[in-house]
């Protein structure tokens, strides 16, 4: 049985993006179940008392039923440098919690804050975000990211990013890079300048 998860901003006391993570839950559901889930989530995450003031994580773990919601702190990680790691079998299409591959990953990241890691010859992610660049015009997100992130479709739906394959001999036409996911948005984050990036 696989086990996933999702990963949801709580900001004061509000479910962020709700529509996006539920449409990716609907997803895995379909894809490695055969089924729907049977649940919507805004109707099962109850945020407690204690975390409706600040910047929350909820964890909900499942399977074919929801096993875990926890609720954690969200402290900012801050990446300034990133060391590109190349793998060409890794598959992360949904939000598994076993995350071995992308940790072996991370693991060579040497003396960087994570890894940009290069799939095929292309950009995907980093070990535990998506990436933007911007080229000087506009923002870019690999076409091709091993997991499609809820705050990378909302980006895309709204026009505020492009898609493009992005080879990583390419990365020295775009001037700088940000993560995104669900708990840091393209605002939230100061950008990474191309030339922190050891190739």
């Amino acid at each position: 049985m696989y086990h996933l998860f999702e990963t949801i901003s709580i900001r004061d006391g509000v479910a962020e993006n709700l529509p996006w993570h539920q449409q990716r839950l609907e997803s895995s559901y379909n894809t490695l179940f055969g089924m729907a889930p049977g649940y919507i989530l805004a109707e099962v995450i109850s945020i407690p008392p204690e975390c409706r003031h600040g910047h929350f994580r909820c964890r909900l773990d499942y399977d074919s039923q929801i096993r875990e919601i926890g609720f954690t702190p969200y402290l900012v990680k801050e990446i300034t440098s990133l060391q590109l790691a190349e793998d060409n079998a890794i598959d992360y299409r949904h939000k598994f919690a076993d995350r071995r591959q992308l940790d072996q990953l991370y693991a060579l990241r040497g003396s960087c804050d994570d890894v940009l890691i290069v799939k095929n010859g292309l950009i995907t992610d980093t070990s535990y975000a998506n990436v933007i660049l911007w080229d000087g015009r506009q923002w870019l997100t690999p076409s091709e990211p091993l997991l499609p992130g809820t705050c990378r479709a909302r980006l895309i739906s709204d026009g505020l990013i492009s898609e493009a394959k992005i080879k990583a001999s390419e990365l020295h036409l775009f001037r700088e890079l940000k993560l995104i996911n669900a708990m840091r948005g393209i605002e939230d984050m100061q950008a990474i300048p191309v030339g922190n990036i050891n190739q």
